[in-house]
């Protein structure tokens, strides 16, 4: 099911081309409101994991998720590689886990944070801001939690 790498590479061009773009007219703190009350862009840096988990940790934290990030890519690829055909629900959401663990470790390895930049609030209630890798990790998740339910 290797043939399910062009989705994780379509993912990682796609974030790390619209992170590229949005540095190179932004500076950090910059944005513009998309939907008044619920959605905005803004380039945010985070050097911290998930919620900006470990953000003020000091800097060892960068190596740290870079680690895993590398030990999950080679775990999923193996995952892939092992997949029974007609198994392509599960190789789409291994493929788009994939492509947002890659996206972001780039950005870690490269800058030392990660770019974030959609914002969504709903009045006062903000979530933590995320970019496309997230939101690809994130479906792929899901997709693996209702496959497992599928399965039953």
């Amino acid at each position: 099911m290797l043939r399910y790498l062009w989705l994780s590479a379509f993912v990682v061009l796609l974030d790390q081309g619209i992170k590229l773009w949005l540095s190179q007219i932004w500076r950090v703190g910059q944005g513009v409101v998309l939907i008044p009350g619920f959605l905005n862009l803004r380039l945010v840096h985070n050097t911290g994991a998930a919620f900006s988990f470990l953000a003020g940790a000091g800097g060892w934290q960068r190596w740290l998720l870079i680690l895993i990030a590398l030990v999950v890519t080679i775990a999923l690829v193996a995952i892939l590689r092992r997949l029974k055909p007609g198994s392509h629900w599960t190789a789409i959401a291994l493929a788009l886990i994939l492509g947002g663990a890659l996206g972001n470790v780039i950005d870690r390895i490269r800058l030392g944070y990660v770019v974030d930049f959609i914002g969504v609030h709903w009045g006062s209630l903000y979530w933590p801001y995320f970019n496309i890798a997230d939101s690809a990790i994130s479906i792929g998740a899901v997709m693996l939690i209702l496959d497992a339910f599928r399965r039953k």
